[in-house]
C-alpha cells in the first residue's frame, strides 16, 4: 500500500489524538465551522510535533508524502525542511500532504498567514538543536515559537484578533508552555532536554544529577515552585483575554486559563515533586477554575 492510499488513515491517525490532549481543541460547543478549522490547525500542529518528537506513524508513509526517502526518514531535520517547504505551497500551490490540503481552505478562508506556522516548525527544528537554556529570557523566546503561535491562530480562526489580545493570549500560552515543561521535567531529562533555565537551577543549587533522582530534593521543590510561580503570573497578566470577548470563544479560552491554574494547583498539591510524574489536575478542579474565571473572580 502506497503513502497515497494510505493518507486518509494518516489524517485520521493525527487528528485522533486531540482527545488525549492537556486542552480543548475543538470542544462541542463551538459553531462548527470554528471547530472544522481548528481541528485543521491542530491537525497541522500535532504533525509538526510528531516529526519533532519522532513519532510519526511507522512504515515512512508520512516521510513519503513530504517527499522523503524510507531511508531518510529518521532524519528529523531533513523532514522538517520537507515539511516547512509544503507548507509554503499552502501558500501559493497544492500541497502535498493531506493535513496540509485540509489545512488550505482554512488558511484561505480565515486570511491566515505564514508566520504562526513557521514559528511551530521553527520550534521543533530548535528542539533539534538546542537542548538547554541558559536563561528565563532565552525560555521565552523558545515559547514565543513553540506555545504562542497557537493562540494566535485561535484568534485569527475566531475573528478575534486585536494587537492587545495578542498580547495576553501569548502571556497565557507561554504560562501553560511552562506548565507543561515542569509537569515534564523527568520525560523530558530523559530526551536530553532541559526546560529549567540553568542560571534558575544553578541559583536553587540544582544539577542535572538532580532531574535523574525518583523524587525531589528540597532545593529542586524550590526551583519548581519559583517557576511554578512564574506560569502563574503569566496566567494572571493574560487572564483579562477572557473577559475582551463574548459566547463561546469565552468559554473555550475561559478553559484555558483554567487548565494552567488547575495544572498549577496540581503541581503545588504534589509539593512541587515532579520527578515521579506529572502532577495533573482532575476535573472537578477544572471546573471550579473555569468557574472563578468566568464569574470575573479572578
Amino acid at each position: 500500500m502506497t503513502a497515497t492510499t494510505r493518507a486518509p488513515d494518516l489524517e485520521r491517525a493525527t487528528l485522533d489524538k486531540a482527545a488525549s490532549e492537556n486542552f480543548p481543541v475543538a470542544p462541542f460547543f463551538l459553531p462548527r465551522d470554528w471547530r472544522d478549522d481548528l481541528m485543521a490547525v491542530y491537525g497541522f500542529a500535532r504533525l509538526v510535533d510528531d516529526i519533532g518528537d519522532g513519532d510519526l506513524a511507522p512504515g515512512g508513509a508520512d516521510a513519503e508524502l513530504l517527499g522523503v526517502s524510507a531511508t531518510d526518514a529518521d532524519d528529523r531535520l531533513l523532514l522538517l525542511d520537507a515539511f516547512e517547504a509544503d507548507l509554503r505551497r499552502v501558500f501559493d500551490a497544492t500541497p502535498s500532504h493531506p493535513l496540509l490540503r485540509r489545512l488550505q481552505p482554512v488558511v484561505r478562508r480565515r486570511a491566515l498567514t505564514p508566520e504562526p506556522f513557521l514559528g511551530l516548525i521553527a520550534a521543533n527544528r530548535q528542539d533539534q538543536l538546542v537542548t538547554r537554556y541558559e536563561t528565563y529570557d532565552d525560555l521565552l523566546a523558545y515559547c514565543e515559537l513553540s506555545a504562542n503561535p497557537v493562540g494566535r491562530l485561535v484568534l485569527a480562526v475566531t475573528g478575534t484578533s486585536t494587537p492587545e489580545r495578542i498580547r495576553l493570549s501569548d502571556a497565557i500560552c507561554t504560562a501553560l508552555q511552562i506548565v507543561e515543561h515542569l509537569q515534564d521535567v523527568a520525560e523530558d531529562f530523559g530526551h536530553d532536554r532541559i526546560y529549567l533555565p540553568a542560571e534558575d537551577m544553578k541559583r536553587f543549587h540544582v544539577t542535572e544529577t538532580d532531574l535523574s533522582a525518583k523524587t525531589a530534593g528540597a532545593s529542586m521543590r524550590a526551583l519548581v515552585a519559583y517557576e511554578a510561580q512564574r506560569a502563574r503570573d503569566l496566567l494572571n497578566e493574560g487572564a483579562p483575554l477572557v473577559g475582551s470577548v463574548h459566547g463561546r470563544l469565552k468559554l473555550l479560552l475561559a478553559g484555558f486559563v483554567a487548565g494552567g491554574r488547575a495544572a498549577v494547583r496540581a503541581i503545588a498539591a504534589a509539593e512541587y515533586d515532579v520527578l515521579p510524574g506529572p502532577p495533573k489536575p482532575g476535573k472537578v478542579q477544572l471546573l471550579r477554575e473555569a468557574g472563578v474565571i468566568l464569574r470575573g473572580e479572578g
